[in-house]
């Protein structure tokens, strides 16, 4: 049985009563005994679904206007690095619950998904641009709040590194550690000194600070120094902290050449249970290569290391390597320097030979300002007369240094039971992670420069806040590896003293650049930043707020698969 039914636009008591059902009305005729209702319309599909819902009791609104998008923003680069640190237990790390450690949790977050300085930092959470305020409850937080929980977190810096300690150091084994500086801005910084700059800011005020990592390049504590001190004093902070604070008197500590020192390392002989691996410098290579010495050529006819001992040395062995490829490349570096001041020695000459230049006092002035600047003076010889300057190489010192191109000498009490000639290298060279890590505070990831803060105690925070955000970058680095160009298996070469090459499996990533299931292939810091177009949405309907995750790309799909979590709606 048919009869009409609801013509578009009327209600069902005006079709009964006829009313309206002009000429180029559409009826629409159910057949009421046999389901599923069966239509014949010349309206749209979509308009019959709708009209069916209406017949059905639905009430039907107007999309545009009953759905308001109220807010969009980012979201997936702070959920990654919250889902990250609660595996590593970030907050308890820093210490009991409280306001302060919540800001000073989120201020580390910041620093990994978007290192800027704290008021900015500030203004971003306060500007709603990130779920990381409203999700930490830190809404309204200012910077008076900021300096609060950096002095909070200063109190705090004993116990983490205490519990960083127990986690990554373990007695009998290896600490790394390395010196780094950074220029302060402005003339008021308590700290801030001239001294040799590692950031190569010459004529600007530093503050110095050390950097104390496990073998893998884990960040375990880090010290603050004046801008004018020594690697070799900085290193004996780092020796009393492992000792006394973290109780492991049975270390070996691992520095290079200018850190660990024979001054020190005569303070290390004096503390029971305390080793070394460092290397020796230049003139102590030369004594040992002299004739008739221990550091002959010869032992490197057949392999790049030996290994040797000398009465000098006692209780330590000696790992003597040969590097071809860093002996080319010192014998280009200075031929280039050499032929450098050869040119600027030239000028001299010429201004003395033309007359311009005359005065022997004003002659020695212009010499001893080239020999600084290249600093190969030691191969030149040279006469000044009062209206004469000539100058020429000294070949039998360019010879003499040549012949120790490529040559280094490891120092160690690391025993044979230990560790082989070739463990010992590897050992010296795993200092590579530190000076990582300096890259990711300083440069690629963390941007620690430059030191805005002026009381030493803010200053020390914020290096500690850096250092907490490397360990927690350190760690989500090695999660996305397989998304990103790092070589996830890097070989063990039989011989270790020759420059490590990628895997194949990363040289395939370099020149694919997609991973085996068809990903593009990011930059670490890009990941992060695809991570951050994964929004939330906070949508308004029917006067009800709704939170939603935008659907994630292939990619942010995988990174969250990396971490072994769901996407997170809010950061609890």
């Amino acid at each position: 049985m048919r009869r009409p039914c609801l013509c578009l636009g009327q209600s069902p008591k005006e079709v009964a009563a006829g009313v309206g059902l002009g000429q180029g009305a559409v009826l629409l005729q159910v057949d009421v005994a046999l389901p599923p209702v069966r239509c014949s319309s010349a309206l749209p599909d979509g308009a019959v679904a709708a009209l069916r819902l209406a017949l059905k009791g639905a009430i039907l609104v107007d999309a545009e206007s009953a759905f308001e998008m109220e807010r969009s923003v980012p979201h997936g680069n702070v959920a990654a690095a919250h889902v990250m640190a609660g595996q590593l237990s970030l907050r308890s790390l820093l210490g009991p619950p409280c306001p302060q450690r919540d800001i000073a949790y989120a201020l580390v977050l910041s620093r990994v998904v978007r290192p800027k300085s704290k008021l900015s930092t500030v203004r971003w959470w306060n500007a709603g641009d990130t779920t990381l305020a409203p999700d930490l409850g830190l809404a309204g937080a200012g910077t008076d709040d900021v300096y609060e929980a950096m002095d909070w977190l200063l109190a705090q810096k004993g116990k983490i590194e205490k519990k960083l300690a127990r986690r990554h150091l373990k007695e009998g084994g290896i600490a790394m550690y390395d010196l780094s500086s950074s220029w302060a801005e402005g003339t008021r910084c308590e700290l801030a000194a001239f001294g040799y700059s590692r950031d190569g800011k010459r004529g600007r005020a530093q503050i110095e600070y050390g950097l104390l990592t496990d073998p893998g390049g884990r960040p375990v504590g880090i010290d603050l120094f004046k801008g004018n001190t020594a690697d070799a004093i900085a290193f004996k902070t780092a020796v009393d902290k492992v000792r006394k604070d973290f109780g492991l008197t049975g270390l070996v500590f691992a520095g290079d050449r200018g850190m660990i020192t024979k001054t020190r390392i005569a303070g290390l002989r004096a503390l029971a249970g305390a080793g070394w691996v460092t290397a020796l410098k230049a003139p102590d290579i030369a004594a040992l290569a002299a004739d008739g010495g221990a550091l002959q050529l010869s032992l490197f006819d057949e392999q790049n290391l030996a290994e040797i001992s000398h009465p000098d040395y006692p209780g330590e062995r000696l790992v003597c390597c040969r590097n071809p490829a860093l002996a080319g490349s010192r014998r280009l570096k200075r031929e280039a320097l050499l032929a450098a001041t050869e040119a600027d020695l030239e000028k001299i000459r010429k201004s003395v030979t033309a007359g311009r230049l005359r005065d022997t006092d004003k002659i020695g002035v212009r010499v001893g300002k080239v020999i600084g600047k290249h600093k190969v003076g030691k191969h030149f010889t040279w006469d000044i007369t009062g209206d004469g300057f000539t100058f020429r190489r000294d070949e039998e010192k360019i010879a003499a240094e040549a012949r120790l191109d490529g040559i280094y000498v490891i120092r160690t009490t690391i025993t044979a039971d230990t560790a082989d000639a070739a463990g010992v290298v590897r050992a010296c060279k795993n200092l590579k992670y530190v000076e990582r890590d300096f890259r990711t505070i300083k440069i690629d990831d963390l941007d620690i420069r430059p030191i805005r803060h002026y009381l030493a105690g803010r200053v020390e925070a914020h290096l500690l806040i850096c250092m907490l955000a490397a360990y927690l970058t350190w760690h989500l680095r090695e999660a996305f590896a397989p998304l990103t160009f790092t070589d996830e298996d890097i070989p063990e070469p039989a011989d270790p003293v020759i420059p490590a090459r990628r895997s194949p499996r990363a040289a395939a990533k370099d020149a694919i650049k997609e991973t085996p299931d068809g990903l593009p292939l990011y930059r670490y810091r890009d990941l992060l930043e695809h991570l951050a177009t994964l929004d939330r949405q906070v949508i308004k309907f029917a006067g009800q707020h709704i939170e939603k995750i935008t659907t994630p790309t292939p990619i942010q799909a995988r990174a969250f698969d990396l971490l072994g979590s769901p996407v997170p709606v809010r950061l609890t």
